[in-house]
């Protein structure tokens, strides 16, 4: 019997240092650098003093979102893109998920002009994700659990990211373009 193979996976997913698809692959590094270069540019921009008016920003659940969403970048790209199952893939990856989980609790206590703006959709994406990624990981589906990290990295992690370096008034758009 022949199968159809998602371009999230590969055909030998049982193999310990299982791999993603090229496509995906191709995916998360261009992300990954991508977004990486913009956040290295805007903290420089910041440090070397370029950006004013960042004193508003200067609440705590901004703070914590953003010390948690930054590491998570380049560890959930690190994740994906190296070899799978060993000990540190194991313990980084379980780092990665307490970085997420916390970054969308903190997104709850962010709200501009006194409610939820369309950006806090990740946040239940992210729990959700969180869950799964556990769930499969601990029933042994490894097809499932580096497909739900991958959707979860590209969506719950880079969509917002997008956003926030897009949209003009956000911190993130202040340090880069500010």
């Amino acid at each position: 019997m022949t199968t159809l193979s998602l371009p999230f996976t590969t055909s030998s997913d049982a193999r310990p240092g299982f791999d993603i698809g090229p496509v995906a692959r191709t995916l998360v590094s261009i992300a990954c650098f991508t977004m990486c270069f913009f956040v290295v540019i805007a903290l420089g921009r910041v440090a070397f003093g370029l950006v004013d008016n960042l004193h508003h920003y200067a609440k705590l659940p901004v703070i914590i979102h953003v010390a948690t969403v930054l590491p998570a970048v380049p560890l959930g790209g690190f994740l994906l893109l190296a070899r799978k199952g060993t000990k540190m893939h194991k313990q980084l990856g379980k780092l990665w998920l307490v970085l997420m989980l916390v970054t969308a609790t903190s997104a709850i206590f962010i709200q501009s002009s006194g409610g939820f703006s369309f950006i806090h959709i990740f946040v239940p994406i992210t729990f959700h994700a969180a869950w799964k990624t556990i769930a499969t990981a601990r029933k042994g589906d490894i097809a499932g659990h580096k497909k739900h990290l991958t959707i979860t990295y590209l969506t719950a992690l880079m969509i917002p990211g997008i956003v926030a370096f897009a949209l003009p008034g956000r911190l993130m758009n202040m340090m880069l373009l500010g």
